[in-house]
């Protein structure tokens, strides 16, 4: 004997029932994140909203504002009017060489060993047709090494203390010339530093020779102390240089140095260049093909890149119209952007946003800089849900359906 079948009234109504209670679930779907929707009203409540960020829509104007916040080159934050003869300057810690010539006797004979002490005497076989007779005797006279002291002065025999800091070898020379004007005939001095301590900086970081290194009369720059110290150690997108002078510091990305010359400056005896390694990353959520967090691949690096870099919006899932970037700015963006601030805050958080079902959004993503720690949000469509509903629903009540027919 068969089973009695259900009849097809009581197959209909049970599957309706199924849906309407599918439908009434419909909102606790599983999702990759909030909808456009609940965005915008979220930013508007302020239970909801405790951070107090602020919906800013990226268009010419928001990414000029933007753009004023780059940082100024390193030769508008430290002074460099002195880096031109900076490595032709005496200090404190050098080693000098100081040689004396004297004609006639040599008021330094014998000091330290000299060289040449003693006459060289040039004499002629005629005193006719305006010939002159020999020439005195000139002895040059080498002093033992001189170091400059922590003062940046010197001790010379017969002449005194003088101040050799701050002063070149040709300046120091004239000075103990003058110095010993009345006490030797006509003496000429040259001045030599043998061994240069003041005119150094010190490179760190991820170089591969770290350490001091001297500065010449070539006036080394940023980029060449670098390449001196043994060049970068890692990918230069990943690398950040800081530059300390006079205790102050600027910094630039390594990238950006080589494709800048402005920020190429000269470097000053005392400088503390430091290679550190700060790579930059993203991070991508949403309705894209892959949650991820994404290292930067160029040191410059637009909106438009950033997406298109993790497959873009997914076409089944996303909302081109809530392309959101989550980003914490300087007070002083906030307010060339027209967002309050809240006093004493170190930063203000301000979400961007951006329609990419407009073309021109596609130019202005082009424009818009990323920064590191930068989050994209690509937003669900609202139908998504219930795209997942429906196919829910189908695996659900495709067996009821089958049944429903055999009940015929």
């Amino acid at each position: 004997m068969k089973p009695d079948r259900p009849p097809a009234k009581a197959v209909r109504l049970a599957t309706l029932t199924c849906a309407l209670a599918l439908l009434t679930g419909c909102s606790a779907m599983p999702s990759s994140g909030p909808v456009e929707s609940d965005i915008l009203s979220d930013a508007k409540s302020p239970a909801t909203n405790t951070l107090g960020y602020r919906i800013v829509n990226v268009t010419p104007s928001v990414i000029d504002a933007l753009a004023t916040d780059q940082p100024p080159p390193l030769n508008t934050l430290i002074e460099t009017a002195t880096a031109a003869d900076a490595a032709e300057r005496i200090g404190p810690g050098d080693t000098l060489q100081v040689s004396i010539f004297e004609l006639g006797s040599s008021l330094f004979g014998g000091v330290g060993g000299g060289t040449g002490s003693g006459a060289a005497t040039q004499s002629t076989g005629s005193q006719s047709m305006g010939s002159v007779g020999p020439l005195p005797a000139v002895s040059a006279d080498n002093l033992p090494p001189i170091v400059v002291d922590a003062t940046g002065t010197v001790d010379i025999p017969y002449v005194g203390r003088l101040q050799a800091a701050g002063r070149t070898p040709a300046q120091l020379a004239t000075a103990i010339r003058g110095g010993l004007h009345g006490l030797s005939q006509n003496p000429q001095v040259l001045v030599r530093i043998a061994n240069d301590i003041a005119n150094q900086v010190v490179v760190g970081g991820e170089v591969r020779k770290p350490g001091r290194q001297e500065l010449t009369l070539a006036h080394e720059h940023l980029l060449d102390m670098i390449a001196i110290a043994g060049g970068e150690a890692r990918l230069p997108q990943d690398l950040q240089v800081y530059l300390t002078r006079h205790e102050r510091t600027g910094s630039v990305a390594l990238t950006a140095l080589e494709n800048d010359p402005q920020q190429n400056v000269a470097l000053v005896p005392g400088d503390r260049i430091q290679v550190t390694y700060q790579p930059k990353t993203y991070s991508v959520f949403g309705a894209t093909s892959k949650v991820s967090v994404v290292p930067f691949p160029i040191s410059q690096l637009s909106l438009a890149e950033a997406v298109a870099g993790t497959g873009g919006p997914s076409d089944d899932r996303a909302d081109p119209n809530a392309v959101f970037l989550f980003r914490y700015e300087k007070p002083e963006v906030a307010t060339r952007l027209g967002l309050p601030v809240r006093p004493g805050a170190a930063v203000a958080p301000v979400l961007y946003q951006l329609d990419m079902m407009r073309p021109t959004s596609y130019f202005i993503a082009q424009h818009f800089a990323m920064h590191d720690k930068d989050l994209i949000f690509i937003a669900n469509a609202k139908l998504n849900k219930f795209y997942k509903f429906f196919n829910l629903l189908s695996t659900l009540i495709s067996p009821t359906m089958a049944a429903a027919y055999l009940a015929k």
